[in-house]
């Protein structure tokens, strides 16, 4: 039969022969199924494991030089950019201009999806545009066909503004390689429902923002170890999980790790610079500045062995 629909060819939107009884299998039967298909997508992530660290060096690169990590996307795919964004502040304490997020149809489709937005190519130009995108900029759009046109407006916006373009998408898309800086294609195969990329590409989209925020953020200095140092004390939660932080990090008990909290004005990186270097507030924070807002440089102490004695503990 040939092909009419210029979408009929695509990964994402094939039938998957493994889920064709769907609607007549057991509950427990398609749980299995999806936990099989699902599987798929950590083999599918891990192929481009090189390509996802060539993502991590371009964003970093750009965040140390005064740049931005600007998302781009549509349903799904834009809702996943809107949530990386979101997340950035309170986890690594970043300031919200630093990593924005458009989608397709603005704010009130990130709660209601709104079809056909996605397909106004103008409407991605004119949302980077309203960003003042510049050359300093990361631009990632995610599209899971490789082919929404929203986009493929931002990315022409971004191209002209000389930002950097990193496009995430499930699909091969060969025309657009020369036009993008890196492309980032999971191939995860056919949906349990034909054509269902919140499913299995939403997954996969998902670990690979998560990969490229986070380990940029880890690169910038936003972590000590595996600590969150840079948290927002912005609930009792995360009030309590900066006093845990401090505490682990310098030895002090948890009373002790609140009173040095509160003197570091609920800075967790200044308070552990304080107690580690026998410093003021003000020198603290003078010394983390110099040190590129990184503990482990400021302090010049690793602390592997700490965490690893809190966690033979537990």
């Amino acid at each position: 039969m040939p092909i009419q629909s210029k979408w009929q060819a695509l990964q994402t939107e094939a039938i998957n022969p493994a889920s064709v009884k769907l609607d007549t299998a057991p509950v427990a039967d398609i749980i299995d199924l999806m936990i099989s298909e699902d599987r798929k997508v950590i083999s599918a992530v891990h192929r481009e494991r090189e390509r996802i660290a060539h993502g991590v060096d371009i964003i970093t690169h750009a965040l140390r030089k005064g740049g931005r990590l600007l998302f781009a996307g549509a349903g799904t795919s834009g809702r996943l950019g809107v949530v990386e964004a979101a997340e950035m502040p309170p986890t690594f304490g970043t300031p919200l201009s630093l990593v924005q997020a458009v989608m397709a149809g603005g704010r009130d489709a990130m709660f209601q999806s709104r079809e056909g937005v996605e397909d106004d190519y103008a409407a991605g130009i004119r949302a980077l545009a309203r960003l003042h995108v510049s050359q300093k900029d990361v631009v990632v759009g995610v599209s899971a066909s490789g082919m929404t046109p929203f986009v493929r407006g931002t990315f022409a916006k971004a191209r002209t503004a000389g930002a950097k373009i990193i496009f995430v998408t499930c699909c091969v898309t060969p025309e657009l390689k020369t036009f993008v800086d890196l492309t980032i294609a999971p191939i995860v195969g056919p949906e349990v429902i034909a054509g269902s990329t919140r499913l299995k590409a939403g997954t996969a989209t998902k670990l690979i923002l998560n990969m490229l925020t986070t380990v940029a953020m880890v690169r910038t200095g936003k972590t000590y170890g595996n600590l969150m140092v840079d948290v927002q004390v912005a609930s009792e939660k995360l009030r309590d999980r900066a006093r845990r932080i401090v505490s682990v990090a310098t030895g002090l008990d948890y009373d002790e790790a609140t009173k040095l909290l509160r003197r570091a004005r609920d800075n967790v990186k200044v308070a552990i610079v304080m107690h580690k270097a026998q410093l003021s507030y003000a020198k603290a924070t003078a010394l983390l500045k110099e040190a590129n807002q990184s503990v482990r440089k400021a302090v010049g102490e690793d602390v592997e062995d700490r965490l690893k004695q809190v966690t033979d503990s537990a």
